[in-house]
């Protein structure tokens, strides 16, 4: 079975309207477009969209946390790296990617995202593989600012673009698929770094130099290849009949609201702080993994390989999880559930000194919150009216959720080590936070959905007609027939 299946009746499509005494979604059909097969339709879009976005983030991913990966090979005693000096390269691109995530989003919205994701991606490939020949802290502090800014976009422009093509509840599916493919660049990454590094001494350059090299260089083959392999929006997508570009036009304006000023909505900051939760402890994850699993006793070469099957678990997870909150119309209560998984994760990670007990531990946290991303993600583009405001609004969450990611940088200390009894609490005390304020929103949400049944039942369930949704238009997700995704 196909896990692009969408489980609405051929020939319509879900609208999302006020009824009585319910908030689930009814079918209404569109006469006018009979000759689509709406399942087909979807499927084809998803073959067409989802693999080659995977496949961008699986090497933005790869060449964000290769860094770690070349620091159990020798990096920092190479370049001579002192102190904090490490996790002050770390730090530093997470800052500046932050600062870049929204303007680079509404260069997306103004310009082609065929056009502006291949370009950035050429960049940090660039940018990566000249990572490979830096001698001293100065280059590699520097190499990481440049990551940093040409990174920022793909991400929440990526998350924004999926909004453009699916409705809202088919986003967490797709975002989780492609999100997904972190989890394999962070399987992918530790055999290629194992592999890569028997090339130490080749060419007179250390196996890690190699890491970045020979990963860079892939990354702007790929990004020229992407040239050709991306599309922009539904209405100009070749691979579409014209009737089909009517009728994904169509379906997603039943979805479509007004914008509004995105940085005065408090559901949208409350989003951001539920996102930091949950992404600083999945970089944590990825930049310290291998070195985690090495001090529990095991050989650099060891714990790169053990490293592998932790992301194995967490890439089911993820894409189990996409595929029940899109079918369930939920978001809420996954996050709740996987939250408690990765704090019952690292719980163990910080309870016992006992080996094994910590590399189980390492299995449940990852299952647990790599999940969270996609999820929370999603949840964002529901909440949000207008595709101006979802732009904005999700690169909002989602550079504030990457300001976790300095955080991360500082948490797991060499001198704390066997234990890092600082660095798993810290990822303990952000995943508790996700899951309480979490548990407000869905309250929130929950008193603003009971509301607008009220003014349903006075309406005796009769459909919200075009004309009464423009006189409400301005008041985007606030207007009356907006329902919330809980």
């Amino acid at each position: 079975m196909s896990l692009f299946k969408d489980d609405k009746a051929e020939q319509t499509i879900d609208q999302r309207e006020y009824v009585t005494g319910s908030e689930r979604e009814q079918e209404t059909p569109l006469g006018f477009h009979e000759e689509i097969n709406e399942r087909a339709l979807i499927r084809k879009i998803d073959w067409h969209i989802v693999p080659v976005l995977s496949i961008l983030y699986l090497l933005s991913f790869l060449d964000r946390t290769n860094i770690g990966n070349a620091s159990l090979f020798g990096l920092q005693p190479d370049l001579g790296l002192k102190g904090m000096q490490y996790s002050a390269c770390l730090a530093i691109f997470f800052a500046f990617y932050v600062l870049f995530e929204v303007p680079s989003n509404m260069v997306m919205k103004a310009w082609r995202p065929s056009m502006w994701l291949p370009i950035i991606m050429v960049a940090w490939g660039i940018v990566i593989t000249l990572t490979g020949i830096v001698k001293n802290f100065q280059g590699l502090f520097v190499a990481r600012i440049f990551l940093g800014i040409t990174e920022a976009g793909l991400f929440p422009g990526v998350s924004f673009f999926l909004t453009l093509w699916y409705r809202r509840h088919e986003t967490n599916l797709r975002i989780a698929l492609f999100f997904s493919a972190a989890t394999v660049a962070g399987a992918f990454g530790g055999l290629l770094a194992r592999l890569i590094n028997l090339m130490d001494g080749v060419g007179g350059q250390e196996g890690w130099r190699w890491i970045f090299i020979l990963e860079g260089i892939l990354t702007i083959v790929v990004a020229i290849a992407s040239f050709w392999m991306l599309y922009d929006y539904p209405d100009t997508a070749k691979f579409l009949s014209p009737a089909e570009k009517a009728f994904v036009k169509d379906r997603l304006h039943l979805d479509s609201l007004v914008v509004l000023h995105a940085f005065l909505d408090y559901k949208i900051w409350l989003l951001s702080f539920i996102y930091i939760g949950a992404l600083m402890p999945v970089y944590a994850f990825s930049l310290f993994s291998p070195t985690l699993i090495a001090n529990l006793g095991y050989t650099a070469a060891t714990a790169q390989l053990l490293s592998v099957p932790p992301y194995v678990l967490a890439a089911l997870t993820t894409v189990i999880a996409g595929f029940l909150s899109d079918r369930a119309g939920r978001r809420g209560v996954f996050i709740l559930g996987f939250s408690l998984l990765g704090l019952v994760g690292f719980t163990m990670c910080i309870a016992t000194p006992n080996p094994r007990i910590g590399y189980a531990g390492v299995f449940l946290g990852a299952a647990g919150i790599y999940p969270l991303i996609p999820l929370i993600v999603s949840w964002s583009a529901n909440t949000m009216g207008g595709s101006l405001k979802r732009s904005v609004g999700m690169a909002i969450v989602i550079s504030i959720g990457n300001a976790g990611g300095v955080i991360s940088s500082f948490i797991y200390r060499a001198k704390d080590k066997p234990r890092y009894f600082l660095g798993h609490g810290v990822v303990i005390g952000f995943v508790a936070m996700t899951f309480f304020l979490t548990c407000i929103l869905m309250l929130i949400l929950s008193r603003k959905n009971a509301k607008r049944l009220a003014i349903a039942e006075a309406r005796n369930g009769r459909p919200w007609s075009e004309t009464e949704k423009l006189e409400q238009e301005e008041r985007g997700d606030d207007a009356d027939y907006f329902i919330y995704t809980l």
